[in-house]
């Protein structure tokens, strides 16, 4: 079964930092590339970050580029996103899906709140 379970949201104070886990089962996870994506109240979902498969290629949203990092551990099936100098913007729910088109079901995702 198809599964993804994200993890590590919470409360931050502005500038803070948080790192966000996404565990996936139920597909060959090293042979798909990964992203993050958020969605904010009363706005549409979006993509904030991209990893290849191998973990050698990136890329991220205009909003987030030089304060958030995301990075995988094929072995241990997970893609995370370190979020640095975090923002009120930032504020929203985070979930982690395939790259592309190829989406499998979402998980539950995980709250972040950058809030004083």
């Amino acid at each position: 079964q198809v599964q993804l379970v994200e993890s590590g949201g919470g409360l931050v104070q502005p500038g803070g930092s948080l790192r966000l886990s996404c565990v996936a089962s139920g597909f060959p996870f090293s042979t798909y590339g990964m992203a993050w994506y958020r969605q904010a109240p009363g706005k549409e979902r979006e993509l904030v970050a991209t990893i290849t498969s191998g973990g050698y290629y990136t890329n991220y949203a205009d909003s987030v580029k030089g304060r958030f990092t995301i990075s995988r551990e094929n072995a241990k099936k997970t893609v995370y996103l370190q979020m640095n100098s975090l923002k009120p913007e930032d504020t929203a729910g985070y979930s982690c899906n395939r790259a592309g088109a190829e989406r499998v079901p979402w998980g539950q995702g995980t709250q972040v709140t950058v809030s004083s």
